[in-house]
């Protein structure tokens, strides 16, 4: 297994709190502090999601409800599970994960938006509360009591960023957009949160929160997310692929290893998910109308019958 390097996290002025030199992956990224003097910076947490909060794909763990929805067929099905499978390898590299990009976007072509919002709503606890990571949600905790923003950075897109960031407990959310028109998805891309725009997305919500970016923390695992965790002054890399690994090494990063997903009902008795209501309400932005409900039980009910 790999071994998580000394991790020591600053506090809001920038020390380094005492401790150990060396701490488990969960204590290791341990912030300080809990509250922040009057006329402190505000400071945040940037989360990467896949492999850093969950230990899936978040845009490929909703494959099959979709295939039960009407969305896509088996043979998508199948090719999101192969996929699947080259993502937790960390075999995956830039040219192939574009690759994907463009035949998901491609796939969701005429999709009814209210349709795969309400199916992220109904599945979003059964398929993404289990494979949570214990010690990231325990350093998302941390990071909120040490008083400060946690803000979750992923290239899936914001109809399944935005529902797990509100399950999180997350303060802002920076996703994918695909392009809407008449309520339907177009398989264009608005805005494709990868690379440097996720760092660019970055600096423009912290000069509007007024974060102070040398004295905020990021958390990745892809190499791809260089740019991310250059943007703030305390980077560290979260089961890193083998380029990331290698950079963060190099110029002394902490190195994290998660690897104890579990529910987050369980994990803790005082941890409070939000209701699947509240979960709803931001996922479309208003609270699910009572019909809609209605239309998609019975639908899947009829499809299974």
């Amino acid at each position: 297994m790999d071994t998580t390097e000394n991790a020591d996290v600053a506090d809001q002025g920038g020390n380094t709190p005492p401790g150990p030199a060396n701490r488990s992956s969960s204590e290791s990224a341990e912030p300080a502090g809990g509250w922040r003097p009057y006329g402190a910076p505000r400071t945040a947490a940037f989360f990467d999601l896949d492999k850093t909060i969950i230990a899936k794909s978040s845009a490929l763990a909703f494959s099959r409800p979709f295939y039960q929805g009407g969305l896509i067929n088996r043979r998508a099905v199948l090719k999101s599970a192969y996929a699947q499978f080259v993502f937790l390898l960390g075999g995956a590299d830039h040219d192939q994960m574009e690759k994907l990009r463009a035949y998901l976007s491609t796939l969701t072509k005429g999709w009814n938006v209210q349709q795969v919002r309400e199916i992220v709503a109904e599945t979003l606890h059964s398929l993404i509360d289990p494979i949570i990571y214990d010690e990231a949600a325990s350093l998302i905790e941390q990071h909120h009591a040490a008083g400060r923003d946690v803000v979750i950075v992923s290239s899936s897109g914001s109809e399944v960023v935005e529902p797990i960031g509100a399950l999180l407990g997350a303060d802002h959310v920076i996703a994918t957009r695909l392009k809407i028109e008449d309520g339907r998805y177009t398989g264009e891309i608005e805005y494709y949160a990868y690379a440097e725009n996720k760092a660019a997305s970055i600096r423009e919500l912290a000069e509007s929160e007024g974060y102070d970016l040398p004295n905020c923390y990021a958390y990745s695992d892809s190499s791809t997310d260089l740019p991310m965790l250059e943007a703030v002054g305390h980077p560290s890399a979260v089961n890193p692929d083998r380029a990331l690994r290698k950079e963060a090494l190099a110029r002394e990063w902490p190195v994290l290893v998660f690897s104890r997903p579990v529910e987050l009902r369980r994990r803790l008795p005082e941890f409070h998910a939000p209701s699947r209501s509240v979960v709803a309400t931001v996922v479309v932005g208003t609270a699910l109308l009572t019909a809609g409900v209605l239309w998609y039980a019975a639908r899947r009910r009829r499809s299974q019958a």
